[in-house]
């Protein structure tokens, strides 16, 4: 709840900020929504671990990430762009036991708060029309270690964790897309993003235990992905106003 106020409260910091600002290269703020996605593009989403017998792979799935964004105008071709986003990335989990019949499936979810501060370039299409370009970092900030079980049958059980090294992190970011720029509805854009942590996400430890028997592995989870783009930025109030008052 205390997380969700915050989330709020800057937000709404972004949007007043953005209404202020230069008039000859406005800056605006807009909202995001993205779909995660991982693939073998930018790194494996999947690590495999096997030790005594014990096997456990646990794989990126689809995910999803949702913002603000402030773009802050530069010039009539370069702004800067940052905000910030609430990151889920999913995983699926597996385990057995070789020549036990015993057999596991699990899931789970990891949550980060992301602020990226990216510089973009804009290349003009049309009117209307333009395509653009950045790359940056991404400040993160990963509040919890994650943590799911399988009771086998009361005496057997599959262990899996996430355990955060450091709640910071610095991530490399590049994004490409398009985008409508309309003065009276504001701006639609449609992109893809590439994400790639230069550390890992979180070391993932796989446990199996029998009343006195355990045995437990270890791997670091990169959690690299590719993103798509929804964003919408809002009409610039003060620009509007300026541009409507009679030549003096």
């Amino acid at each position: 709840m205390n997380n969700s106020i915050v989330f709020c409260f800057i937000m709404g910091w972004f949007l007043g900020y953005a209404q202020l600002g230069d008039n000859r290269f406005p800056s605006y703020f807009g909202l995001q929504v993205r779909g995660v996605f991982p693939s073998d593009f930018v790194n494996s989403p999947s690590l495999t671990l096997s030790k005594e017998g014990m096997k456990s792979t646990i794989s990126q799935t689809p995910g999803y990430s949702f913002g603000g964004v402030v773009r802050v105008g530069l010039t009539e071709l370069i702004s800067l762009e940052t905000g910030i986003n609430f990151t889920q990335r999913n995983f699926a989990i597996q385990g057995s036991l070789a020549d036990s019949g015993v057999f596991v499936n699990n899931t789970l979810g990891f949550i980060q708060y992301d602020i990226p501060i990216n510089g973009l370039i804009y290349i003009k299409l049309a009117k209307k029309w333009y395509a653009n370009a950045s790359l940056g970092i991404v400040a993160g900030f990963k509040p919890t270690d994650i943590a799911t079980m399988n009771n086998i049958n009361g005496s057997q059980f599959f262990y899996h964790t996430g355990i955060v090294n450091k709640k910071a992190s610095l991530d490399l970011n590049g994004n490409i897309g398009f985008e409508f720029r309309s003065k009276k509805s504001g701006f639609f854009y449609l992109g893809t993003t590439v994400r790639l942590p230069t550390k890992p996400l979180f070391v993932y430890i796989a446990t199996y235990r029998n009343q006195g028997y355990k045995v437990t592995q270890y791997g670091d989870v990169s959690g690299a992905y590719l993103g798509v783009d929804l964003r919408y930025f809002f009409k610039n109030v003060r620009a509007i106003r300026e541009e409507k008052k009679p030549i003096e």
